[in-house]
């Protein structure tokens, strides 16, 4: 996508590190194996490398220094379904309508006509897998999934060739794996039915039944079906021995990655691995807890940090790693209590999950959608570097394709650029802009320098339950960036540089009312 001349002069160059002067390309190994690790409500803050307090993640850390810490990447939205199809599909999630968080039983966001990350892999000859949450619906119809047999359309129509998925998040039904289309280790003894309009006769619920939540109680909202003990989103009947376990759920994913990367170690494969951890409910194995100082939460971040170290385990275990590239981000920014009474505020200390910025997920402010973003590919990536060009999500797929060579369709992929030569430490220039989109729909663009977020009526704090500013306001917001908290309002006097990023919002929609 060409930036309007216009807008130009406004897009300021940033300065990069010392350890990101430019170095000799060198000539790229031919197929690596390539696994995309995206966590899931982690923020900026909560990995070591980033300057997390009172937890350890000597895995992350032993990838960032080997490969690229990038400290100014952005998730395209701050809430996780739209996040994630603004990555797989190269278009900004406001382009199409209902890609607000999806429901358990929602019917397939991403089309299978569209052309995703997948897609390109699978037209380079990778095999293909997705592993771990979803949350991009399944099937034809919302709310018409057959639940008991083979929901379809499923990823296979999207270039997945294996996919073992939660339909949603770990805190909305249904709470069963669904390997290819089919719920795993299904019970034909409990068939299973799903609803987000009412209860089933006779099943209890976190609202009525409080005594059945021996996990975790609900602070706000999540209090409908019971499943192990947690109250979930939504209304499920049935399930049986098909019903996950929180407890064993990163035991799950982790065990079918390394499956997966085992069954094709002789040949090329693009692994989707998107972690659950530290999304609400919180309640990682107990071989974690106490492994923080943080309680649940921090344990969770833990966790998390085990699921990548066995991913790099077996892959020196096979003698993949030097050609396998890697890159771990997360779908958003963080969020400490989102519904479930698990002391997270209490027990934060001097951690600040979001780092240095304002905000959190959900939030038009930078902690809703400045992530950890690193790569590391030790046969092509020079390591123990660190970068501050802008980057964002949505690059990823055209980067990729043009790594593959592979061509993506006219129409498809349109807010994507090929940012491939940063990702791999080759160049040091990073977009002029990039597009973040808050839960209210509000949309704000970030400069090197400068962040923009436009007038928006509406409560200043989120009014649902977590403790968070929205980054409404009446009036103009712009920040000068080289201050990362967005602390003083400069809109007033700088009215050319507000204009000129309202013009760079009003370009970007526009291209919605064309397409």
């Amino acid at each position: 996508m060409n930036t309007p001349a216009k807008f130009l002069p406004l897009m300021l160059s940033v300065v990069p590190f010392a350890a990101m002067a430019r170095v000799p390309k060198k000539p790229l190994p031919l197929r690596p194996n390539v696994i995309v690790i995206l966590a899931d409500d982690l923020g900026y803050g909560d990995l070591e490398c980033y300057g997390a307090k009172g937890v350890h993640t000597p895995c992350v850390d032993a990838l960032a220094q080997s490969g690229i810490r990038f400290t100014n990447a952005h998730a395209m939205a701050s809430t996780s379904t739209p996040s994630r199809y603004a990555m797989l599909t190269g278009e900004y999630a406001f382009r199409k309508q209902g890609t607000d968080v999806a429901a358990g039983n929602a019917g397939m966001i991403i089309s299978p006509e569209q052309f995703t990350m997948a897609d390109a892999f699978r037209q380079a000859g990778y095999a293909t897998g997705a592993i771990g949450k979803w949350h991009l619906g399944l099937g034809a119809k919302t709310g018409e999934q057959d639940w008991n047999g083979i929901v379809s359309p499923s990823l296979e129509a999207l270039g997945f060739d294996y996919h073992y998925i939660m339909a949603a998040t770990a805190d909305r039904v249904p709470c069963v794996f669904i390997e290819n289309g089919r719920v795993a280790n299904y019970d034909p003894s409990a068939p299973i039915e799903v609803s987000y309009k009412q209860n089933f006769e006779g099943e209890p619920t976190g609202r009525n039944n409080p005594e059945l939540l021996y996990n975790l109680r609900s602070s706000h909202g999540h209090d409908m079906s019971i499943v192990n003990g947690i109250g979930r989103i939504g209304y499920m009947k049935g399930g049986g021995r098909a019903l996950w376990r929180d407890e064993d759920i990163a035991d799950s994913i982790a065990s079918h990655a390394v499956s997966f990367i085992t069954s094709h170690a002789d040949s090329a494969f693009f692994l989707y691995l998107a972690t659950n951890d530290v999304h609400v409910p919180r309640f990682p194995h107990h071989r974690f807890r106490g492994k923080s100082t943080m309680g649940l939460r921090g344990d969770a971040i833990a966790q998390f940090d085990w699921t990548v170290g066995r991913v790099i385990e077996v892959l020196d275990s096979l003698h993949l790693r030097d050609n396998t590239l890697i890159v771990l981000t997360s779908d958003n920014g963080p969020v400490v209590d989102d519904g479930y009474a698990d002391r997270a505020e209490e027990l934060l200390g001097n951690h600040r999950p979001a780092g240095p910025f304002r905000g959190m997920k959900y939030s038009s402010f930078e902690g809703g959608t400045a992530v950890p973003f690193i790569v590391s590919w030790p046969r092509q990536v020079q390591a123990s570097q660190t970068c501050e060009t802008l980057l964002s999500q949505i690059d990823l797929l055209r980067s990729m394709a043009a790594l593959l060579r592979v061509a993506p369709p006219a129409g498809a992929a349109i807010d994507s650029r090929d940012m491939m030569g940063q990702m791999l430490g080759n160049r040091a220039d990073g977009r002029d802009y990039v597009i973040e989109y808050a839960s209210n729909h509000n949309i704000s663009v970030r400069t090197p320098r400068w962040k923009y977020i436009p007038p928006c009526n509406g409560p200043k704090m989120i009014p649902w339950g977590p403790k968070i500013e929205t980054g409404n306001l009446p009036e103009p917001q712009l920040y000068d960036m080289s201050m990362p908290w967005e602390h003083k309002n400069v809109a007033s006097s700088h009215p050319d540089v507000v204009k000129k990023l309202q013009a760079v919002i009003d370009f970007e929609k526009s291209k919605t009312a064309e397409k």
